[in-house]
């Protein structure tokens, strides 16, 4: 426009009229001399000039109307040839062209004349300027004036001048541009008018198109005769050409084809051209090509033979062929399937080098345009019978790429699958000179290049990326093949395949990527009826499209890449091929492409190992691959498998991961390279990866393990050293590497969370099958195992809290399997990853929190139950750990988890060791301090049974008593928020009726239907309970202690039914199970408790230490009975449950066990010390009452820490009032009838009697049981006790049963071992406490009886009876079955006799008794009644019998002094009650007493002294003077024959009837003098009494005075004589003593006759009297001094008969 502007303006115009006046003026003066004509011509047109410039306003419009004229003096000038006119003439015509003031008329003559110069070769340059100037400036040349315009030019580009060659073909270039341009302009032109275009079909007539415009018309007859000119066929419309190349020809076919495609599309002349012309030419023009193989001819410089390629042809076709595919493949499908598979021909190993360089550089072309691709795609792949195209053209390149690794003379030889072995061979080792070659001159130059067994290939840097710039397909001044410099085919070839794939990705994802956003924003959208666009109907088909070019091309791809991955020696190249790899594989997952995406990680994978590394999963797959071979045009191209590495940089060495121990594998930097690969692809990509994890991970875990990465908290991997083997050897280039590969690995598993869920669990199903592997791997291995996937799943579940759900199932149930596995490492990370989730899952922060969330809580907490099944000690304690930290950090959210956790402390086994048990009681410990109020109260009955299960266990004792302990904890706790608990359970089990009923089943809940809270009690109770029945005896102790302590302090809180099942399922339970085991525990003895602690004897067998339990047991439920019994009576069966008690005690008192026998006896006293109920709260010290352990009372004294015992009663009665159930006490004052308790007591205290102190059978069995002292005192000092409350229906019966008990307690023997510790020492007299005992018994009775009713008093006797019987012991001791018992003093200490108890004491006390009771009971009817009087005697008769015999001297004495005080009592009455008779038969037994006394068998010991036997005279004396003073005086009323025994019996006292031997006995009578005197005196003042009631009485007496007189007549006769005879020998002792014991007599006798009434006196008694005197005086002579005293006093006396009373005078004759 521009130009335009500049040319029409009035000084352009003014311009040009001058310039063209000038030029006229200028050529008339040229052409003066040689051409007038000329001259006349150029005046005539200034005039002309001059003349239109004057008429006209528009000067240039006129200009050219007449510009025929104007023109023609200069085509004249330029008719004259003459070089200086021609030009001038040249340069005017062309200003006014420029000037557009040219016609049609005169262009054809300017051309014309252009011609003729031509013709002439004059002016060449100049003429190409003026036919530019004159085409380009304006339309108005058309048809034939055009053409030969152009001709013109062809013709000048064929002269022999260089210059003018040159520029005539710029010019033609320029022309045809022209031609074209003006086409392009007409359109732009009639663009707005539509008219229906003629249908053509095809053109016959090739002169002329009828149905196109003038400038479309030139066109197309140009561009026709063009291809008639290549075709070297003559032109239709450039008439006049003389010559032309096909060269030049083809340029500017391609030239007009690359510039003006728009016109070949929209005209459809043109397009037929294309169809009908251009490519049957193309098509032609290259069988030289197709047909030709290397071979001997070598291609000279001229035109070639057809039959012979020729390079410039060949390039420029196949640059005609790239332009036809690239602009009208829409319109030449077909033609181009052709062209394409002639293209993929040319890459064949047996076309010239030059002919492949230039194909692959045309193959490039193709490569970087992918949308043609995907038509290719969509155009040939996709159609049945159709060539492959774009798949060929892919495996071209790949098997063209194969093909330059294959040396000529190898052909394709080295194409084979995986190379068997994994060793080098020496050919391909001898490479290893370096990453270099030995470059021209010998110098060692780094080049990035290709080696691959032994073909090096350097890579040279042929285009930048993206952009096909070729450099073969550019030499168009080149006529010979240039030579190829080496690599760079490859090179090409190489970037090729790049862009192909950088084309095909980027295209395909960027489309992908805009769907998504477009169904994105539907789904935003959403409207009701979406518009159903195009682009719907074509999205499957779009689908189709790439998932087609990717099954197309991903098999020569793979093959390509892999081998060039392979070969690479240079990083850049290597990150390419990996970044082409990485792309694709993303793009197949995207595509969801599985088998292609596989193929393509896998080679990434295959890269990242060491060469040959055995990998199953790799291997697995690779197979797959390696055994399809892919056909490529009839070339076989099969998987490449990798060559040596030789070349490569080693930067590792470390141990392969397998089950057997290896050698080492190498790690080269290429492997890392592609390791980061893998990672970037697994980090970007991993939500497409699916399945493939597997393959990478397991590559991942390979190289981690190669690489010594071990894991570390949290499952991220740290470098740390290898455990075994040659230790892991790394450059520092790994070494700085590692910590960045370490961190890539943890962001990858991080960016697990941005994985979709379907792709999350792809990646744990990934890790858990590559964990299965490690697993297999590591069985029966001791090896470290790999623990990539552990720790990596580990990561990946942390980082995914958000969602945990999904994936904690698979996650947790595969950790599970690796913590049951035998590899220590394996487990240890197991338990390690499953711990750590568990913890994260715990504290993460869900939405919504877990509180309000609890399935996902239970969901959480389930794994940590699971470990509790698994049996590795290491497990359970990192289990308990856990437990632990859940405990601190999260107890008080734990919620509905508890019975979970609660179940993984409790599940504690005894062959778990001690660590493990105390880690665990630990948690509890915890939870019991801190989480009681926290824990739903549901879960304290778990918490009892865990604390009870810790209780049970039988690793550690001190963990037994301390969770005891902690029970008592526990129930405090219950005590305590009492109410609370209740309420919640209350709720609780609302709504658990609720489902039970709704299921129609009962509700399962132990101890149903008691109240919920009351059942918590049982259940604390029930453990406890079974804790009292544990093995070890501290456990069943402190179990024991505990229990009843509980029950004590927190009964109360019980309502009255659930007592009934604790007395009955827990406490009765209890004691049977215990009794149970005391009665079949072992006796055997136990050496030592472990260690070395000592054991008492009291404990030292099994048995002795069950004892200690049953006694703790039954003590406990006593107290139970005995303190709770209000509330007990009030159950029903209170007297069922009294009896089962008492059936407990008797079979405990009557176990062979000493300690339980005696505790039963104590546990029977306590029950009998039941009071009439009174309420507890009014009894401040029930408690002390309770001989609860000194420990324990303080403690519930305070009912736990600092409480008053009556708060408890509080809550209790709030808690009875809940149920309703106040407990009805008796009204004060109204007793309740308990007598049918009481007489079941006393039965079983006689079945217990009868029992114990019924004598062995057996015999003399040393073994045989009996009965220990202070269990029989204790069992009769029940007695009194029991009495109290039985005595108001004691009976007769019952007394006697009490006898035999009594009497068979005493008779009890003692073994001789425990002798010393019960027998006084013998010569005390001292009770033992048994005896003891039975006397107060009997004592108790006779109070009892004293203070009672009439008809109690029929007792008495009975009572006698029985001390009598006592009585008798003193003398014979009583027997014990058919035992022998040996006198306390000859039994061996320590040999299991049996000693006979001391019973003197007891007899003697028993008699003390019975004079005492006689004393208070003499005058009672049924005393006198029963002959007890009689019975005293009887008895006391033996120990008088024996008297110095008696085993203790007391005896005799006691009974003496007894038998003399009963008798001051005894004898008045029988005296009244003489009539009666119901004394008769009682004097005899009293005659026979005294007479077995006064003249006992026994002799006193020897070593009796002078005193003693003056004291026991002295006894003699009193019973004869009790004869004197209670009896002779009321002979009267007693029987006479008694009297006469009594008399026989003093005279018998006062002298012994003669007898000469001198016996022992006769001289100890002799020597009781003083016995004797008072024996004399008595009688004789009976004799003479003058209260002689009989005549018969006082005959008697006379009678024993005679005899006595008599006797001493003869005595002292005797003595005289033998005094005489015997000389001056003494006389022996017996007979000295005799004498003086005579001369006594006789003296006392003369004092007894002084004092008696003279008239009592009988007369004959006087003449034997005074008859004595001589023979006493014959006795003067004696020599014995004693004898002559005796005598002294003897004769004093008879002084008084010197002078004979009155008396005798007057009675002289009677």
């Amino acid at each position: 426009m521009s130009v335009k502007m500049s040319t029409s303006s009035p000084e352009a115009v003014k311009k040009l009229l001058e310039n063209m006046q000038t030029d006229l003026r200028s050529l008339s003066m040229e052409c003066k001399k040689k051409f007038p004509p000329v001259k006349e011509a150029a005046e005539s047109g200034i005039l002309k000039i001059k003349t239109i410039a004057a008429r006209n306003t528009d000067i240039l419009a006129a200009l050219k109307e007449n510009s025929s004229e104007v023109v023609q003096p200069f085509l004249m000038g330029c008719g004259t040839k003459e070089p200086k006119i021609t030009q001038l003439c040249l340069a005017a015509i062309q200003r006014l062209m420029s000037h557009e003031v040219v016609s049609e008329a005169a262009a054809g003559n300017i051309i014309n004349m252009l011609w003729q110069l031509m013709e002439n070769g004059l002016e060449e340059l100049k003429l190409l300027q003026t036919v530019l100037v004159l085409l380009t400036t304006n339309t108005v040349v058309h048809d034939e004036v055009l053409s030969k315009a152009i001709v013109l030019c062809f013709r000048l580009h064929f002269t022999k001048d260089n210059i003018t060659n040159n520029t005539a073909a710029a010019t033609v270039r320029q022309v045809v541009t022209v031609v074209f341009e003006r086409l392009v302009a007409e359109d732009e032109k009639f663009k707005g008018l539509t008219e229906e275009p003629p249908v053509i079909q095809g053109n016959s007539n090739r002169r002329s198109v009828s149905t196109l415009r003038p400038s479309a018309k030139d066109a197309y007859m140009l561009f026709q005769d063009l291809c008639q000119l290549v075709n070297a066929d003559a032109p239709y419309w450039l008439v006049g050409m003389t010559e032309m190349t096909r060269t030049f020809g083809l340029e500017l076919l391609e030239s007009v084809l690359n510039d003006f495609q728009e016109v070949f599309l929209q005209h459809q002349e043109f397009s037929f051209l294309l169809k009908e012309r251009v490519c049957p030419l193309v098509i032609k023009l290259f069988s030289p090509n197709i047909k030709f193989r290397q071979g001997s001819s070598t291609s000279s410089a001229s035109p070639a033979p057809v039959e012979k390629p020729y390079f410039p042809i060949c390039m420029r076709l196949l640059r005609v062929v790239s332009v036809l595919i690239k602009h009208f493949y829409s319109l030449l499908v077909t033609e181009c399937e052709i062209f394409l598979s002639l293209l993929v021909k040319f890459l064949d190993g047996e076309k010239p080098q030059w002919l492949r360089a230039v194909a692959v550089e045309s193959v490039h072309r193709l490569c970087v345009q992918p949308h043609l691709l995907r038509s290719f795609c969509q155009s040939y792949d996709m159609k049945q019978h159709s060539t492959k195209v774009f798949r060929d053209i892919v495996n071209a390149l790949g098997s063209f790429i194969q093909s330059l690794f294959i040396l000529p003379n190898t052909g394709n030889t080295s194409s084979t699958g995986t190379p068997a072995g994994g060793s080098v061979s020496g050919s391909q080792a001898s490479g290893q000179g370096g990453p270099g070659v030995a470059g021209p001159g010998g110098v060692l130059t780094t080049q990035a290049a290709f080696e691959y067994r032994g073909t090096w290939i350097p890579l040279v840097n042929v285009s930048v990326q993206g952009s096909a710039k070729a450099t073969y397909l550019e030499m168009l001044d080149k006529v010979e093949p240039p030579s190829i410099p080496e690599g760079y085919a490859m090179s090409v070839a190489f970037s090729a395949l790049l862009d192909l794939v950088r084309g095909i990705t980027t295209m395909i994802e960027r489309e992908l990527t805009k769907e998504e956003q477009e169904a994105a924003m539907r789904e935003e959208a959403e409207p009701v009826n979406p518009p159903q666009s195009e682009n719907n109907q074509q999205e499957p088909m779009a689908h189709e499209v790439w998932e087609e070019m990717v099954n197309a091309c991903w098999c020569g791809l793979l093959a390509a890449l892999s081998l060039l991955l392979d070969a690479s020696t240079d990083e850049t190249a290597t990150e390419n091929i990996l970044k082409a790899e990485l792309s694709m594989a993303s793009l197949c997952g995207r595509l969801g492409l599985v088998t292609p995406r596989d193929a393509f990680i896998n080679a990434i994978c295959k890269a990242s190992l060491p060469p040959h590394y055995a990998l199953t999963i790799l291997s697995s797959n690779a197979a797959n691959l390696s055994n399809k071979v892919y056909s490529i045009q009839g070339q076989s191209v099969q998987m490449v498998s990798p060559s040596s590495e030789s070349h490569q940089q080693v930067v590792a060495v470390g141990q392969p991961l397998t089950a057997q121990p290896q050698g080492t594998v190498v790690l080269t930097a290429k492997n890392i390279q592609c390791m980061r690969t893998l990672l970037n692809l697994a980090h970007c990509h991993g939500a497409f990866l699916g399945t493939s994890w597997q393959l990478v991970l397991a590559t991942l875990q390979h190289l981690v393990w190669i690489l010594g990465l071990k894991p570390a908290v949290g499952g991220v991997l740290k470098p740390g050293r290898a455990v075994e083997g040659p230790s892991t050897v790394l450059t520092t280039a790994v070494m700085t590497d590692l910590p960045v590969i370490s961190n890539i690995l943890s962001r990858l598993f991080e960016s697990s969370q941005y994985l979709d869920d379907v792709s999350l669990h792809h990646l744990i199903n990934a890790l858990c099958s590559l964990s299965m592997e490690a697993m297999e791997m590591a069985y029966g291995n001791s090896k470290e195992p790999s623990l990539f996937a552990v720790a990596k799943l580990l990561e990946t579940g942390l980082v995914n809290m958000d969602r945990i759900e999904i994936l904690w199932r698979p996650l947790t149930a595969h950790l599970l399997e690796v913590c049951q596995h035998p590899n220590t490492r394996m487990r240890e990370w197991g338990a390690e990853a499953i711990t750590a989730l568990i913890k994260a899952g715990l504290s993460y922060k869900h939405e919504p929190p877990l509180s309000q969330n609890q399935r996902l809580q239970l969901l959480l907490l389930n794994p940590l139950k699971e470990l509790s099944n698994i049996l590795h000690a290491d497990i359970r304690q990192k289990q308990l750990e856990c437990v632990l930290q859940i405990l601190q950090n999260q107890g008080d959210s734990l919620g509905l988890g508890w019975p979970l956790v609660l179940g993984v402390i409790g599940a504690i086994r005894n062959d778990q060791g001690e660590s493990l048990i105390r880690t665990a009681f630990q948690c509890l410990q915890l939870v019991v301090t801190d989480f009681l109020p926290t824990m739903p109260c549901m879960c304290l009955q778990i918490v009892v049974d865990v604390a009870g299960s810790f209780g049970l266990q039988n690793q550690e004792l001190n963990i037994s008593l301390t969770s005891i302990g902690l029970l008592w904890n526990i129930s405090d706790y219950f005590f305590q928020r009492g109410e609370t608990i209740t309420e919640e359970l209350e709720r609780e089990e609302a709504v658990l009726l609720k489902q039970a009923q709704d299921k129609g089943e009962p509700l399962n809940r132990p101890f149903h239907p008691a109240p919920p809270f009351d059942c918590l009690w049982l259940c604390l109770y029930a453990k406890l309970g079974e804790l009292c029945v544990d093995p070890r005896p501290a456990v069943r102790k402190s179990a024991g202690q505990t229990m009843f302590s509980t029950i004590a302090a927190h009964g109360t809180l019980l309502q009255p039914s659930t007592w009934n099942i604790v007395v009955w399922k827990v406490l009765f339970h209890l004691l049977n199970c215990v009794r149970k085991s005391s009665t079949t525990a072992d006796k055997e003895k136990i050496e030592s408790g472990g260690g070395n602690i000592l054991i008492h004897h009291s404990r030292d067998t099994a048995e002795k230490q069950w004892a200690e339990t049953w006694v703790l047991t039954l003590a406990g439920i006593a107290r139970i009975f005995n303190t709770r019994r209000y509330l007990l009576q009030q159950l029903g069966d209170f007297f069922k449950a009294w009896e089962v008690l008492l059936d407990h005690i008797q079979s405990a008192a009557l176990s062979k066990n000493n300690e339980v026998s005696l505790a039963a006896l104590k546990s029977f006293q306590e029950i009998l010390q039941l009071v009439t109920p009174v309420k507890d709260s009014d009894k401040p010290d029930a408690l002390s009452a309770m001989d609860v352990p000194p420990v324990l009372m303080e403690s519930l004294q305070g009912s736990g820490p600092g409480r008053p015992l009556v708060r408890s009663d509080s809550l209790a009665e709030r808690l009875a009032q809940r149920y309703g159930t106040q407990l009805q006490l008796p009204p004060p004052g109204v007793e309740q009838d308990d007598s049918a308790l009481w007489w079941s007591a006393w039965n079983t205290w006689y079945r217990i009697g009868t029992e114990c102190t019924r004598p062995p059978s057996g015999g003399t069995d040393k073994l045989a049981f009996v009965p220990s002292q202070p269990f029989l005192t204790a069992l009769i000092q029940i007695f009194p006790a029991l009495y109290q409350h039985i005595a108001g229906g004691f009976s007769m019966d019952d007394l006697k049963k009490l006898g035999v008990i009594l009497h068979g307690a005493v008779s009890v023997p003692i073994s001789s071992d425990a002798s010393p510790f019960i027998l006084p020492s013998y010569t005390e007299a001292v009770l033992t406490s048994l005896q003891e005992a039975v006397l107060t018994a009997l004592d108790v009775l006779q109070k009892a009886i004293c203070v009672s009713t009439e008809n109690l008093q029929v007792m008495y006797p009975a009572i006698f009876e029985q001390l009598l019987l006592f009585v008798e012991f003193s003398c014979k001791p009583p027997q014990y079955g058919k035992m022998e018992t040996k006198h306390v003093a000859n039994a061996k200490y320590n040999q299991a006799e049996w000693v006979a108890l001391n019973y003197v004491p007891f007899a003697e006390r028993s008699l003390e008794v019975v004079v005492d009771l006689y004393h208070k009971t003499a005058c009672h009817k049924a005393v006198i009644n029963e002959k007890v009087l009689q019975n005293i005697i009887k008895t006391l008769r033996i120990p008088l019998g024996l008297k110095y015999a008696c085993p203790a001297e007391s005896t005799w004495k006691l009974a003496v002094s007894s038998l003399l005080k009963v008798l001051s009592i005894g004898l008045p009455v029988a005296r009244q009650q003489a009539s009666s008779g119901r004394f008769d038969t009682m004097w005899p037994e009293l005659a026979n007493a005294f007479e077995d006394f006064l003249f006992t068998k026994s002799t006193p010991p020897d070593n009796l002294s002078i005193q003693e036997f003056q004291k026991n005279e002295a006894v003699d004396v009193e019973v004869v003077q009790l004869i004197s003073t209670e009896i002779l005086p009321f002979a009267n009323f007693i029987p006479k024959e008694f009297v006469g025994r009594i008399m026989s019996m003093l005279n018998k006292g006062s002298i012994h009837s003669q007898s000469s031997s001198f016996t022992e006995a006769e001289m100890d009578i002799r020597m009781r003098e003083e016995f004797s005197k008072v024996c004399f005196e008595t009688l004789l003042q009976f004799s003479f009494s003058n209260k002689v009631s009989t005549p018969q009485e006082g005959y008697i007496s006379r009678m024993a005075l005679s005899v006595l007189l008599q006797r001493a007549q003869d005595v002292l006769q005797r003595y005289v004589e033998d005094e005489r005879l015997s000389g001056r020998c003494p006389l022996p002792r017996q007979q000295v003593t005799e004498i003086i014991f005579v001369l006594k007599a006789i003296s006392t006798l003369m004092d007894s006759l002084k004092k008696t009434q003279p008239e009592n006196v009988d007369g004959n008694v006087w003449a034997q009297v005074i008859a004595l005197y001589p023979t006493l005086v014959e006795c003067i002579t004696c020599s014995s001094p004693e004898v002559s005293s005796a005598l002294k006093d003897a004769l004093g006396p008879f002084k008084d008969f010197m002078q004979p009373p009155v008396s005798k005078v007057q009675n002289g004759e009677s």
